[in-house]
């Protein structure tokens, strides 16, 4: 669990330091600060105009009531997220489809996933759905070997779709409990790519009914707010039941968690921290919001 330490480091202050009223330019200050921190502009605005309507209320005066009040409305947007383990399925292998774009690390995720799962006793098969790159297919079994999970891959040049049928029919004849497909890093803005990616995913649900249980959108957090318009366009062709941020270790800028759930609806899953095969954690939107007002600038 990301403790508020990390989110603390992780994040921008957004409320300005000796705050002492509330008007025009401390409104201003704050809202410049939230939209510093990534939480996109509908958030900032939104949370700019509850302080306010408080202030007019007289109960935002200082920086202790103006942090109870960011307190109260982060919370609104968080409610119900964080208190759910990923999907999965009682009655056969449980299927997860991870998508991203180029190199946001999802073949990085993809290991680590493997681990957390093999770490709860699960057997665990890897599909190589990125049937074009050589290098990144043979980058992913080292990934696998690691995570002590098994292997699939299909031919050079193949129909990742094809990939995907085949990790099904594998992990029903061995006993597997998670299949883990791993797609092609694509561009958003590649249309053929994207209907591909549609694709694996009417193959998937095809020969697995209720198929795919997650959906992962793994995106680099240090891109901050092109990563709301790599999720819209991913959410185009495929269900995004989740976002993983990868590298959140390397921004300042962690107000993205507030950007994505605000705007587009869909809950941060799971949060990179490192490079290690443990250094991905659960979102806790409770560490989140105490980091986050406790962060300093």
């Amino acid at each position: 669990m990301a403790k508020r330490g990390f989110w603390s480091r992780a994040i921008r202050r957004v409320i300005p330091n000796a705050f002492t009223r509330i008007d025009a330019d401390s409104l201003e200050e704050l809202e410049e600060r939230m939209i510093e921190a990534d939480f996109g502009v509908r958030a900032s605005m939104r949370f700019v105009e509850i302080v306010e309507t408080e202030a007019r209320k007289g109960r935002a005066k200082d920086e202790r009531s103006l942090g109870r009040i960011l307190e109260g409305a982060l919370r609104e947007v968080f409610a119900g997220d964080g208190s759910e383990a990923l999907a999965g399925a009682s009655d056969g292998p449980t299927i997860h489809l991870v998508v991203g774009v180029n190199g946001v690390g999802k073949t990085t995720t993809v290991g680590k996933l493997a681990h957390r799962f093999r770490r709860e006793g699960k057997r665990v098969l890897v599909a190589a759905a990125d049937t074009y790159r050589a290098g990144a297919v043979e980058q992913l079994e080292r990934w696998a070997e690691r995570a002590g999970a098994e292997f699939v891959r299909g031919q050079p040049g193949g129909d990742p779709a094809a990939v995907a049928f085949d990790a099904i029919g594998a992990a029903r004849a061995r006993g597997i409990d998670v299949v883990l497909v791993d797609t092609a890093g694509r561009l958003h803005t590649h249309g053929g790519l994207m209907e591909q990616l549609a694709k694996v995913n009417r193959v998937i649900a095809g020969q697995r009914p209720g198929a795919p249980h997650e959906t992962l959108l793994v995106l680099d957090a240090t891109v901050g707010q092109n990563g709301l318009v790599q999720a819209r366009e991913f959410s185009r062709f495929v269900d995004v039941t989740g976002i993983v941020l990868a590298k959140m270790d390397s921004t300042a800028r962690g107000g993205i968690v507030v950007a994505l759930r605000e705007e587009l609806g869909i809950p941060v899953r799971l949060i990179g921290t490192g490079e290690g095969l443990r250094d991905l954690e659960a979102f806790d939107p409770e560490e989140f919001v105490a980091g986050l007002l406790a962060a300093r600038a």
